[in-house]
């Protein structure tokens, strides 16, 4: 049976940016729900000294959960070789990381879709660097697991690899044991395509997966497939919203995943109206997954 994870979505800013919540405050608030883990997000502004590395570990394992997961966004489209090199360098000491946290799954993503970049050369080169880093996360047990990602906060433009034959074609390049999937059916809204096509020609690659669920706040789902302005509209169109509420089918997801044998980590994106909302969010979660997989 599949585990479940949180991932503090709503708490981005204040753990990341201005420092307003602490690490250990929202490992508080999270080992209350009815979850297995954590997942952890490599820019938390208390992860850049190593030495709390291990006493976050400790903190979340003495409440009987573990952190199987790690959030983090290489960006490896750029056209100059250094920068490339650097972001392999950063993308190794975010493996270190996960290990040192205990966890087993370390993100990657391709990189900017940089408008002067075609598709071949930036499949290259994501692949190329995904490559460069496996032989180091081997090492260290670690999966590195891709994306179908909409757009880093701190990214110019949105993912290389967004639109699914682009995302499908970078799969498909990287064939090792320790490279497979997160599947997160929302960020499919988000590049105007139907996540459960997607799900069906990754499935056998899916290891871990983000649950999430998405709500037009305007006009029709058809609205979306029409839009032509790009990334940015779906994102004004679609919001975060309560899981088993949104456009997302579960029942569908998790027909496909059972289908193919799935039993990796489930890490919920929600809460971002509070805590009650990611309560609830569990609670459905929970259910679908005992009818799933009793």
């Amino acid at each position: 049976m599949p585990h479940l994870a949180a991932f503090p979505k709503a708490f981005m800013q204040a753990l990341c940016k201005d420092g307003t919540m602490r690490v250990s405050e929202w490992i508080e608030l999270a080992v209350r729900l009815d979850i297995d883990g954590l997942e952890w997000y490599a820019g938390f502004l208390e992860m850049a000294d190593e030495s709390n590395w291990p006493r976050f570990r400790r903190q979340v394992e003495d409440h009987g959960k573990v952190i199987p997961m790690m959030c983090c966004s290489p960006d490896f489209t750029h056209p100059d070789a250094g920068f490339r090199e650097k972001e392999i360098a950063k993308q190794k000491r975010w493996i270190d990381m996960t290990h040192a946290l205990g966890g087993s799954y370390c993100r990657v993503l391709s990189g900017q879709r940089r408008p002067e970049l075609s598709i071949e050369e930036g499949v290259r080169l994501a692949a190329d660097c995904i490559e460069a880093c496996l032989p180091y996360a081997r090492e260290r047990g670690i999966t590195l697991i891709i994306e179908n990602h909409y757009k880093d906060d701190f990214w110019e433009y949105p993912e290389f690899a967004q639109k699914m034959d682009v995302f499908c074609r970078l799969v498909d390049r990287v064939r090792d044991p320790n490279f497979g999937v997160n599947y997160d059916p929302s960020n499919t809204y988000l590049a105007g395509e139907d996540p459960l096509e997607l799900l069906r020609r990754v499935s056998d690659r899916v290891v871990t997966m983000h649950a999430s669920d998405r709500y037009l706040k305007e006009g029709t789902i058809e609205d979306l497939r029409r839009e032509e302005s790009g990334s940015a509209g779906y994102v004004k169109r679609l919001s975060h919203g309560e899981i088993g509420k949104g456009l997302n089918d579960y029942d569908a997801i998790f027909t496909e995943l059972k289908r193919v044998g799935f039993d990796g980590w489930i890490s919920i994106e929600d809460g971002v109206d509070g805590m009650d909302q990611l309560e609830r969010s569990v609670a459905f979660l929970r259910r679908k997954m005992a009818h799933y997989w009793p």
